[in-house]
């Protein structure tokens, strides 16, 4: 029948400046197992400046026929909540599931096919109607630089994950908080898309809009997304800062959001401070115990990862995360939510 041969999935990616990893990305899509003509490729870039556009468009000209169809659009909105809406105005009507992609990350050959057929498996077994299906997220394949090393051990660890995105779970369960999801596309419609007013954490707002409408959300580990998280310290203080100074505008939209651990750093200076103040001998023992958990973080590490580097250099990327995060959080508390440049992007902002 003419429908079978009608594209049923559409892959999202909105990019800026990713000249050096959009490749990488376009060719895990293009390699799926799914039949192409059930595949469609939306990218949407925010005002690259660099030859991200081209290498795309190249692309694009030298697969040809042999892949789905890639479809590059500029996004005037320039930001990841505009581009996904912009895809989700663009696709033909047989479209029924969205997949979340970004221009540093890689999928797996059988990663789609595994998606969806747990999302349907999932919609048969539950009375509630699902909006979204996630996955775990890795390391990027091949070698690390010493600073993402760090930065990969902090994100693994229990200091320095929380249950977000990179949270090391097993199986397939309920949660208010799946990455890199297959989206229902009913469900984004009926609660109208992505919140342009959130330049990060738009997925963690729809996420809660959908369970507000009775929308069931689950993650999976029977499959994975490579990422290239960060690459240098700069550029994870900026991270920090950043999920920091967007998870308290999540948290005043949805009170709900709120996890008394990440405001842990927070209590623990105040602690310190109203101890110092009153002159109690024991005032340096909150930042004594801090000091010691991540050193001793950074020696479990280093034993169970045989890399010397993680001695020190687990300890200073979770101190870093902490603090930037911590003062993201606070900024979130009155600063206007394009207040500070979020879009000084070298490689997709991992730099």
């Amino acid at each position: 029948m003419a429908e079978d041969n009608l594209p049923r999935i559409a892959s999202v990616i909105p990019v800026l400046n990713e000249q050096d990893s959009i490749i990488d990305c376009l060719e895990s899509l293009c390699n799926q197992t799914i039949a192409n003509e059930s595949h469609l490729i939306y990218v949407l870039d925010g005002g690259s400046t660099d030859s991200t556009t081209q290498v795309i468009q190249d692309f694009i000209d030298q697969m040809g026929q042999k892949s789905p169809e890639i479809i590059l659009l500029n996004n005037p909105g320039k930001h990841v909540a505009e581009a996904r809406n912009l895809a989700l105005s663009k696709m033909p009507k047989s479209i029924q599931y969205m997949l979340e992609v970004i221009g540093h990350c890689t999928l797996d050959p059988g990663h789609i096919q595994i998606v969806v057929e747990e999302f349907d498996k999932l919609q048969r077994e539950n009375d509630s109607k699902i909006g979204a299906l996630g996955v775990k997220v890795e390391s990027k394949d091949g070698p690390l630089g010493l600073s993402e090393s760090w930065i990969e051990a902090s994100l693994s660890s229990p200091l320095g994950s929380s249950n977000g995105q990179f949270d090391n779970f097993s199986g397939t369960q309920r949660t208010n908080v799946p990455a890199f999801c297959l989206h229902s596309r009913l469900a984004v419609e009926e609660v109208g898309g992505w919140d342009t007013e959130f330049i990060t954490s738009q997925d963690s707002d729809l996420s809660m809009r959908l369970i507000k409408s009775g929308y069931a959300l689950f993650r999976t580990d029977l499959t994975t997304v490579k990422m290239t998280k960060r690459t240098s310290l700069n550029s994870w203080f900026k991270m920090g800062f950043r999920y920091g100074f967007w998870r308290t505008k999540v948290v005043k939209k949805h009170p709900e959001r709120a996890s008394l651990r990440e405001f842990m750093p927070w209590f623990g200076l105040i602690l310190t401070t109203m101890l110092f103040l009153l002159e109690l001998d024991i005032w340096y023992i909150p930042p004594l115990a801090y000091g010691l958990a991540i050193t001793l973080e950074g020696l479990r590490n280093t034993i169970v990862k045989r890399k010397v580097s993680l001695l020190v250099g687990l300890p200073l990327s979770l101190l870093i995360l902490h603090v930037s995060f911590s003062l993201g959080l606070v900024y979130g508390l009155f600063g206007k939510s394009r207040s500070f440049n979020d879009r000084d992007s070298r490689n997709g902002n991992i730099q």
